[in-house]
């Protein structure tokens, strides 16, 4: 795109030296007094002479959050459309410039109306430029913002099995070639964004790493979405080899760095991905989310005994969870209404300190009651093969565990604990094979992740990933499993507490992955 461009502005520069001369004397100048700040969303267009004519330039400028802007150039008769440009203002300078198109606009408001006024720049070129100011037309309805990087839907093959995986990678502005990332999700069938309700786990990490210069590549499991294949019969190494085929895929974009193509996974995701790192064409890196370090059917009954796995509706357990969740908010309520009535500081902390130990004793009560019941039902799954026989022992062992239970969760809940994916699980080893792990390694992990506890899952992994080239662990404060900070720090949108995924989590990985990038390069 730069060289379609370009070709227009330097065609005939040698016969053209007086513009060149008259552009730099047309340079705006500082003016003694501020211009009165005019609004810069909209729409500025105006006339670029160019050799042998001139060309309808547009700019499109949108403020975002924190004072910041974003813009788009048009170019109609060069078939340039919604070209991201940066936008820098000082003052009353305002600044545009495109590294896709290799192009700079340093310009000035005026304060006798709606226009910037300053110079236009390309290699080897100068011209003056004038742009007049109109508003940007009322948006579609369902209308969505363009982000400043290309957005591609694509098709995965898996070679093995010929399943078909529907994603989307989104690469940034320029020419790259770029590092990228293959997203892979949690455990249970999810969609591309890793979507709960309206918090899109996935969507948050794409978008950010390509605004900051990392492709990110995102795809339907099997049998959600686009995607093929059926999600009951996946297993784990099926995941690994869907994971093997993503980077195959994006080893053949030519905007895309083949030495530093990597692996970021979430929860089972994560576990993927590093098994993924001790095949043959191994990723450049991974990024590990809260992956599990202890056998398969101890995770899996700890996440059946929070009533929070997948594919296991036990209301009864999550309910009463819940209901003491509440229960401390409300003592949180009454420690301020005894600041109020003229407690002090040491009296308000020993309420809260004999509240949550009682809260505390009685969640723990609850997981171990639940988690002896899960034990039971994982014990029928192991050692009764016959799927249909299993199945009749685990629904009626559920309605005596958990009365309160719909007669359609226990059929659901019997039938998700005899896939293969399950029963796989259950002697899934995380730690097999990870002697065989090379690349650099980010482990991260919310130290208030009550799915995938830390303490217990973290040192198992960091001591068998010891022979990997380098190391990172981190643990990041006030961050849960989905990578949320608490709900106080969520931003407000329409009144309403916005899930998002913690901006500290998002740098970090960011940081951490382009300077590994680098270095292996």
């Amino acid at each position: 795109m730069k060289s379609l461009f370009a070709c227009l502005c330097w065609g005939c520069l040698l016969s053209l030296p007086a513009l060149q001369s008259a552009s730099a004397q047309t340079t705006p100048a500082a003016v003694s007094s501020p211009a009165k700040r005019l609004p810069l969303e909209g729409q500025w267009q105006g006339p670029l002479p160019v050799p042998g004519g001139k060309l309808d330039v547009r700019i499109a400028i949108t403020e975002l959050a924190n004072n910041a802007y974003f813009a788009t150039l048009d170019v109609p008769q060069q078939r340039l459309s919604r070209v991201p440009m940066e936008v820098r203002v000082q003052g009353d300078t305002v600044t545009f410039s495109s590294a896709e198109v290799g192009c700079r606009f340093v310009s000035r408001r005026q304060p006798e109306g709606p226009k910037l006024v300053g110079q236009w720049e390309q290699p080897g070129y100068k011209t003056a430029l004038t742009l007049q100011y109109s508003p940007l037309p009322p948006p579609p309805k369902n209308f969505k913002f363009q982000p400043p990087y290309r957005i591609e839907e694509v098709t995965i093959t898996v070679p093995a099995d010929g399943v078909q995986l529907s994603g989307t990678l989104t690469t940034p502005a320029g020419q790259g070639p770029f590092p990228a990332v293959v997203l892979l999700s949690d455990m249970g069938p999810q969609n591309r964004d890793a979507a709960f309700a309206d918090y899109n786990l996935f969507g948050s990490i794409a978008d950010y790493l390509t605004r900051h210069r990392v492709a990110v590549l995102r795809f339907d499991d099997r049998g959600v979405g686009r995607s093929t294949g059926d999600s009951r019969l996946i297993t784990t190494p099926l995941r690994v080899q869907d994971a093997q085929a993503a980077l195959n895929f994006l080893r053949a974009r030519p905007l895309l760095d083949v030495t530093r193509l990597g692996l970021l996974g979430h929860g089972e995701g994560a576990n993927v991905a590093l098994l993924a790192a001790a095949q043959p064409l191994p990723p450049a890196f991974v990024v590990s989310l809260a992956a599990a370090g202890v056998p398969g059917r101890e995770h899996l009954a700890y996440q059946q005994a929070l009533g929070r796995a997948d594919g296991q509706p036990d209301t009864t357990q999550a309910n009463e969870i819940r209901r003491q969740e509440l229960q401390l908010q409300d003592v949180r309520r009454q420690a301020e209404k005894m600041r109020a009535s003229g407690a002090n500081s040491a009296q308000v902390e020993t309420f809260l300190a004999q509240q949550q130990m009682r809260q505390r004793s009685a969640q723990k009560k609850l997981i171990e009651a639940n988690l002896k019941k899960q034990q039971t039902l994982i014990d029928v799954v192991r050692q009764t093969p016959d799927n249909t026989q299993a199945r009749a022992i685990l629904e009626n062992m559920l309605r005596q565990f958990y009365p309160t239970m719909a007669a359609a969760q226990v059929l659901s809940t019997a039938e998700w604990m005899t896939t293969p994916w399950y029963r796989y699980y259950l002697d899934f080893n995380p730690l097999q094979g990870l002697a065989g792990v090379r690349c650099p390694v980010l482990l991260l992990y919310g130290n208030e992740d009550v799915q995938v506890n830390p303490v217990v899952n973290l040192a198992p992994l960091e001591k068998n990933l010891k022979g990997s080239i380098s190391l990172t662990v981190k643990r990041l404060e006030g961050l849960n499993h989905q990578f949320q900070p608490p709900m106080v720090d969520w931003p407000l949108v329409g009144g309403q507490s916005q899930p998002v995924f913690s901006p500290v989590a998002l740098e970090t990985i960011h940081d951490w992955i382009l300077p590994t990038t680098q270095t292996a390069k």
